[in-house]
This record gives structure tokens, sequence and C-alpha cells, in this order.
């Protein structure tokens, strides 16, 4: 019964990401209920999820581009060395102290999502930001999502508008940047004795499943009650642990 709630979770994350984002909040929240320790869950979730973020990445490649006087390339291997470094720092973050920390990294996450869905308006085709501050913007989000990933998605989103990019655009190039900092932090976790491998193999193929029923899903569901839903995830996950490090 367990591996199939696992295995439903790992596909409704997937839909969720194919479709507004937010499924690692699930998965986070299911693995601890499997009994894993909230650093544990979060390795776990991010190599189960992976293949379905190359998917992505690489059905939108044609679209990701760089932004005036910041090539693609640039943000790329900014994503990889800050991706390299966040999961460096995670391994190197005691368990305990991690499961304190991730309380307030869910609910971090929770209203960037919030910002990104229902608050934020972009404008595009508007550069506020100067390359080396984006570059050091998207570095900095780089680290942050080697060690946790929550709400990067629409971090991202935001420095890439406020570099000038279109929304479309910066949406492609986001999903392709994604990748490159979860592919470090996959590449240090591999060896990580963290990693529940069955745990992560059960999610990951509930994750495909469920990122090709998002793609079908994609004309046919209410995208602002998806992202209520996501939100209404970020707070109960946010409340329960909370509780639970108490």
């Amino acid at each position: 019964m367990l591996w199939l709630l696992i295995f439903l979770a790992g596909t409704v994350a997937g839909a969720q990401n194919a479709l507004a984002g937010g499924g690692s909040f699930v998965t986070l929240g299911m693995l601890v209920i499997a009994g894993l320790d909230p650093r544990a869950a979060n390795i776990t979730s991010t190599m189960a999820l992976f293949p379905g973020q190359m998917a992505t990445g690489y059905a939108g490649r044609g679209m990701a581009t760089g932004a005036e006087g910041l090539s693609f390339r640039t943000l790329f291997i900014v994503s990889l060395v800050g991706g390299i470094a966040g999961a460096l720092l995670l391994l190197a973050t005691p368990p305990t102290f991690f499961a304190g920390l991730v309380p307030w990294l869910v609910l971090f996450a929770t209203a960037v999502f919030c910002w990104g869905s229902f608050i934020r308006e972009p404008v595009e085709g508007t550069r506020t930001l100067n390359p080396l501050a984006a570059a050091a913007a998207q570095f900095a989000i780089a680290i942050y999502g080697g060690y946790f990933g929550g709400g990067i998605g629409f971090l991202m989103l935001a420095v890439l508008t406020v570099a000038g990019l279109p929304v479309r655009s910066a949406s492609a190039t986001k999903n392709a940047l994604a990748v490159a900092m979860n592919f470090s932090a996959v590449l240090i976790f591999v060896f990580s004795s963290d990693v529940h491998w069955r745990h992560a193999a059960v999610l990951g193929a509930g994750g495909i499943c469920g990122g090709l029923m998002g793609v079908w899903l994609l004309p046919r569901v209410n995208e602002q009650l998806l992202r209520i839903g996501v939100i209404a995830i970020g707070i109960v996950l946010t409340l329960g642990l909370f509780m639970r490090a108490r």
C-alpha cells in the first residue's frame, strides 16, 4: 500500500510540474510520511523527479535563449556551478539541522510560488537588471536549487524577465537551466547514502506517468485552480513539518 501511495505521489508531482510546478511539495511530504528524514527525502525527491525535468527541458530547448549581454552558455555554466555548490552544501549539512531548516524552506518556496502565481506581473522586453547582476542572481538561485529547489522556477522566471527576456522565452530558458542545476546535484547525490533508491525508482516511474498525463491535461485543466491546490499543499506541508520539528 505504501509503495502505491509513493507511486501516486510521483504521478501527482509529475502532472503538477508539467502544468504549474510545485511537484516537489508532494514528493517531499510523501517521503517524510514514508519515514525518511527531511534531508534524505529532499535528496531522493531530487533524484526521482530529474528524468521528468530533462524531458521538459528538452522539449522546449528551441526557445531557450540568453538575455542581452548574457549568453545562454554563461547562464548554463553558472547554473551548473551553483547547483554543485548547493548540493555539496546540503551533504555537509547535518540531518538534524536540515530537519529544523526545511519547514522554513518549504514556507519560503510556498510564498515564492504564491507570489509568482497570483501577485507578480512580468513586463516583457523591459530590462531592469544588468547582465552581471542577472548572472549573480542566477548563481544564488542555482545554489538554492542544488540545496533545496522549491520555488526555483518562479525565482528564475523573475530574474530572466527583468533581465529583458519575453515570458515565453524565459519559461523555456528556466526549464533548461533547472536541468543544469539539478544535473549537478544528481551527479553529487548519486554517490550519497541518503538516496533511497527504491523510493526514487517508484517516485520516478510515477513522475514520468504524471508528466505525460500533465501534457494531455494541459489544454483541459483550470490552471488557476491547480496553482491554488499547489499552494494549499505547501501550506499543509509547512504546518506538518513545523509540528514534526517541535
